[in-house]
């Protein structure tokens, strides 16, 4: 699998990362590992079998359209449809695919049209996607003309459903990773805008987080953090005991005036909060391309301003802040 990621390593080297582009070949290898993990031969199988064409006409800036439907034969879009259904489910889109509407879990364009007015110009930078998923943010950050543009993701399945969009579009300067913000290098001082979206109630020790998130930015470098918060004064957080919206590994859901506390204790300058919104289940349903529960599913049917459990339902909101 190394092979996928020959152009990153090179760029790397390039630009005096030769130690984290060592580090990168025996983490890329752990991380796509066929001992590891039982299902990814089938994904790379899949991956391995597209034909071999290439896009013609591409947008990304407005959205995610590879390749008009005149491109290739009907035979050709089925063999393409049944090979991308084998890595279902698919959660974070949606793609337009030679006239393929990959029609994924959560609507991420609707969160990106939230975000991209509101953040530094990503023209000619380093951007770094902390828990990108399958790229979608990704390939939308190199619709903004970034130079160069990283995801991290520990599950396998996305970074194989990303290898298969990239197949369609040649070299572009987008990859996605095999790893947890853990496994980068310590201090990294590297990249102009860091993403981490959707990840923060995830983790054990908020603080530890976003320090990490810090470490990874140039100095006057852009975070872009979204999570899920609470309705609440400076202070307050939710602890879910149990499950959150039937997530098992929810920690913490703090306020907004909280978290920006956090952002400022951990040391970002000009902290901020570009929106807020509740989750709706227009935003994040089932699909025939996630055929498992999602948010309907996961609120009171009897009163959606709470989740099964009773917690306030989903609201999200997304803050900015400089290294």
């Amino acid at each position: 699998m190394i092979n996928y990621y020959t152009s990153l390593l090179n760029f790397l080297e390039h630009e005096q990362q030769a130690n984290w582009a060592k580090q990168l070949r025996t983490q890329i290898e752990q991380g796509l590992s066929f001992q590891r993990f039982g299902d990814l031969p089938q994904w790379v199988d899949a991956l391995t079998q597209l034909p071999e064409v290439s896009a013609k006409e591409v947008k990304l800036k407005h959205e995610v359209n590879i390749g008009h439907s005149s491109e290739i034969e009907d035979s050709e879009r089925q063999v393409i449809q049944n090979l991308f259904e084998q890595l279902i489910p698919w959660r974070k889109g949606p793609y337009s695919l030679f006239g393929i509407d990959i029609d994924t879990e959560w609507r991420s364009d609707w969160k990106w049209d939230r975000v991209i007015k509101h953040i530094k110009p990503l023209l000619n930078k380093r951007v770094l996607d902390v828990g990108c998923g399958n790229g979608y943010h990704c390939l939308r950050v190199l619709g903004e003309s970034a130079q160069q543009v990283i995801g991290i993701d520990p599950s396998p399945r996305f970074v194989v459903q990303f290898l298969m969009l990239k197949h369609f579009l040649g070299q572009i300067p987008v990859d996605v990773l095999p790893i947890g913000i853990e496994a980068l290098p310590e201090d990294l001082q590297f990249f102009d805008t860091t993403f981490s979206m959707g990840v923060l109630y995830h983790r054990r020790s908020p603080i530890d987080h976003l320090r990490e998130l810090k470490a990874t930015l140039k100095p006057g470098g852009q975070l872009v953090l979204e999570t899920l918060i609470i309705d609440g004064k400076l202070g307050e957080c939710l602890v879910p005991e149990g499950r959150y919206a039937m997530m098992r590994n929810v920690w913490f859901l703090p306020s907004a005036a909280t978290l920006l506390s956090w952002l400022s204790k951990v040391g970002f300058s000009n902290p901020a909060v570009i929106d807020i919104s509740k989750t709706t289940t227009e935003e994040q349903r089932s699909t025939e391309w996630m055929r498992f529960q999602s948010l309907p599913d996961f609120l009171d049917p009897k009163d959606p301003t709470k989740t099964i459990e009773g917690h306030p339902a989903p609201l999200r909101a997304t803050f900015i802040a400089d290294a």
